[in-house]
């Protein structure tokens, strides 16, 4: 659990494991866990492969796996820790800056990693596993009084179209993120030296637009399927952070 340090910008090499990718696909099948007008928990997770702290945050998203319907998970890999040896190939300085804004929302006097928010109304530490499984059960009892619905067509160029259903209440943000299932990366410096790390439900494309019933596009990286993403859509309150409405969908 380290304090914000300073930003740079992510290039590194990483491996990508066919068979655990293989374990995480999502068949047209499973659509059903992705209900809208359900209670819910968009699980995010504030991680670096640069970070001694978060391996066992990040195997704690992974059991997450087919645990509870409706729950949602993003893991945003962070760019601060790439002064310190290793450049996270999977960090963002957008996703540091997200972090920032809930630290605000939060009275923080620092963020740190592994940190998870739920809902955008609770954070904890990353690693505390329990805590964060009775989190999600408790927001996933509450009905939300707001909906969001998700349409995910083929991707194309290297773009997948979603078409959006909401109630365009402009107090709300529409955040769209392209979730990739799983990820092996071998380390070769920095705090987590000679190590293979698990990353599971990676964000690779996320934006934060206007909430409104539209068509959006996420860019999926090259040289993978799109069978091994998932689309998650929520809504947020540009006031406290709070999310009321969220769904997912795997692509066709």
């Amino acid at each position: 659990m380290t304090p914000l340090i300073q930003n740079l910008n992510p290039f590194s090499y990483f491996l990508i494991l066919p068979l655990f990718f293989s374990s995480f696909k999502t068949t047209h099948n499973e659509k059903d866990q992705f209900a809208a007008g359900q209670g819910f928990a968009v699980v995010e997770l504030f991680t670096s492969e640069g970070c001694s702290s978060c391996p066992p945050a990040d195997e704690a998203v992974g059991r997450l796996n087919g645990w509870k319907k409706n729950v949602y998970v993003l893991s945003f890999h962070v760019d601060y820790w790439n002064n310190l040896g290793w450049k996270d190939v999977f960090s963002n300085p957008a996703y540091s800056s997200r972090q920032q804004e809930y630290g605000s929302y939060f009275h923080l006097s620092n963020i740190y990693t592994p940190q998870i928010i739920v809902n955008g109304k609770v954070q904890l530490v990353g690693s505390e596993e329990a805590l964060l499984r009775k989190t999600i059960e408790e927001s996933i009892a509450e009905i939300p009084k707001e909906e969001i619905n998700v349409k995910v067509l083929q991707e194309t160029n290297h773009k997948i179209p979603v078409s959006i259903t909401s109630d365009g209440n402009p107090e709300f943000k529409l955040n769209l993120a392209l979730v990739q299932n799983f990820a092996s990366d071998f380390v070769q410096r920095g705090e987590n030296k000679g190590k293979t790390l698990s990353n599971f439900f990676i964000v690779r494309d996320f934006k934060v637009l206007p909430n409104s019933s539209n068509t959006f596009y996420l860019d999926t990286p090259p040289g993978l399927r799109s069978s091994y993403y998932t689309v998650i859509a929520f809504l947020q309150n540009s006031k406290d952070g709070h999310i009321s409405a969220a769904t997912g969908s795997s692509i066709p």
